[in-house]
């Protein structure tokens, strides 16, 4: 097992190689291999790029986020101009209307409310969007309707797991009832365990994702 020292080193060095991720401006404490990130970015899409490169370092346990976002003058926006964006978006990129998804942005905070028929609809909305200039983060409340049998969901998520990674595909567990998808079992790194969140999502009639996977 990676001492927590040499977790440390190791996260920084992912932070320096990720390229959307200024590590200059970025603290690294490990404790218990738990990681915790603290210091001020330029914008909500890099704190998010630098989490995700926290979680790609095997041997991490949890992640703890102390950073806070800080605009360049550059990048701020208005609350209208971010809400016209965002409402843009939403009808560009995943063709939902105004009435399907409302859109909430109070001091740069942007917040989603509404149903759509797919997870994946919920999901490009938020990425997207988190990625704007001017934003300082995103609640992302849409409800996914939709229904589809249990067994179904089940077999679906299954056969994608396998697709992509037969051998983690045989330690994960899933449980669906009523569109909640419950996900049991040992993955290797927080990376993978993403993955695994990812392919429950991806499937129809899925409304919510129960993450109780272990990181090994």
């Amino acid at each position: 097992m990676k001492s927590d020292m040499e977790l440390k080193r190791q996260v920084e060095e992912e932070l320096e190689w990720d390229p959307s991720v200024d590590a200059t401006d970025i603290g690294v404490e490990v404790h218990d291999r738990v990681v915790t990130l603290s210091g001020h970015l330029v914008s909500y899409a890099e704190k998010l790029a630098a989490e995700k490169a926290a979680q790609r370092v095997a041997g991490v346990k949890a992640v703890v986020v102390e950073m806070d976002v800080r605009l360049l003058h550059t990048d701020v926006r208005t609350d209208e101009e971010i809400a016209n964006a965002v409402r843009a978006i939403i009808r560009w990129t995943v063709g939902l209307s105004e009435e399907a998804v409302k859109v909430q942005v109070e001091k740069g905070w942007v917040t989603l409310r509404g149903e759509v028929d797919w997870a994946y609809q919920s999901h490009i909305a938020n990425r997207t969007i988190s990625s704007m200039r001017g934003v300082l983060g995103v609640s992302n409340l849409i409800e996914v309707g939709g229904d589809a049998a249990a067994l179904d969901i089940g077999e679906q998520i299954g056969k994608a797991l396998q697709r992509h990674a037969e051998r983690e595909a045989k330690r994960i567990g899933v449980k669906v009832h009523e569109g909640t998808v419950t996900l049991t079992g040992t993955v290797d790194s927080l990376a993978e365990r993403s993955a695994v969140r990812g392919v429950a999502w991806s499937a129809p009639g899925v409304r919510a994702v129960v993450d109780n996977l272990s990181v090994g």
